[in-house]
């Protein structure tokens, strides 16, 4: 999660155009996680053909759709706001995968879910109204909508990863990934890699440390912690993103601006022991929704 905060400044340092940060992301990212599928021997024809389905196949690569369209999204939304702005309206997601889960699965919206949508979506006003950029001019409404929209495509992207629970999360980021590198391959012609040797480090670098190497580490971790640790230690993401931002470009947090990431932070925040009340349950579905980086990291084997 330390990691994952400071993915924003890889991605400014890199000096790239969101779709080819999202293509190097991919493309470096999925070959080491193919790579390190196959030296566990999940990519032998038959462990493929007991385990992936057609439908399976179908569901990932929608999934990987949504989840590539969200990094594009987010990295552009970096430069038209700022990294903590665009990393803490980001963490809207989890209230609307819960909105997502009602409407298209049947789920039970409580009290409290609505409660803390109310308070999280009045944050995302207050920083919209009270953040400013590095020279005190206010921060432009299109990285806020930016940051939102890749919230929703990171959503709708975990709850497809609800219903592919039994599919090892390894192997499905590495087919997401895929998928992304031939989609994004034709957007290069009109925003190339950088063209300096050090920006195509920085990429190389969020492609191995901040997607494949951090994947493993996180999906490690997760079956060996309790979900509500594992909650609890995401909160770390937008701390850090903040702490980079402050430190590294100077970015100056007004009293406004505060109250309003304070309240997104909290209102995502899930209680321990709090459960959404189900209509029907899916197969394989999870126990907790997926968390900031990858998608199925809630997802308990």
């Amino acid at each position: 999660m330390a990691l994952s905060g400071t993915i924003g400044a890889v991605v400014l340092e890199s000096g790239a155009e969101a779709p080819a940060v999202a293509f190097a992301r991919c493309l470096v990212g999925g070959l080491l996680l193919a790579a390190w599928c196959a030296t566990r021997g999940w990519l032998r024809p038959a462990a493929l053909r007991s385990g992936l389905t057609p439908r399976d196949l179908t569901l990932a690569v929608l999934g990987g759709v949504l989840l590539v369209g969200n990094w594009v999204l987010l990295f552009a939304s970096y430069a038209l706001s700022s990294i903590s702005i665009s990393t803490v309206i980001y963490h809207t997601q989890p209230l609307l995968l819960v909105g997502l889960a009602a409407a298209l699965l049947g789920e039970r919206i409580t009290s409290s879910h609505l409660v803390r949508a109310i308070v999280a979506f009045a944050g995302v006003a207050l920083i919209s109204l009270g953040a400013q950029g590095s020279g005190g001019e206010p921060v432009g409404i299109a990285g806020v909508a930016l940051a939102l929209a890749a919230a929703v495509l990171y959503a709708g992207a975990s709850l497809i990863a609800k219903q592919l629970a039994h599919i090892r999360p390894h192997l499905l980021a590495a087919i997401q990934c895929s998928v992304g590198a031939v989609l994004l391959a034709p957007a290069l012609a009109y925003t190339p890699l950088p063209s300096d040797t050090g920006g195509l480090l920085w990429l190389v670098l969020l492609g191995s440390v901040h997607t494949a190497v951090m994947y493993v580490l996180m999906y490690a971790s997760i079956g060996k912690l309790p979900t509500g640790t594992v909650a609890l230690v995401s909160y770390l993401y937008p701390v850090v993103a903040v702490v980079v931002d402050v430190l590294a470009y100077d970015h100056r947090i007004t009293l406004v601006e505060g109250i309003g990431m304070v309240s997104v932070l909290a209102a995502a925040m899930t209680p321990r022991g709090s459960r959404t009340r189900r209509v029907r349950e899916p197969r394989g579905a999870v126990s907790r929704d997926s968390d900031r980086c990858g998608t199925r990291t809630r997802a308990h084997r």
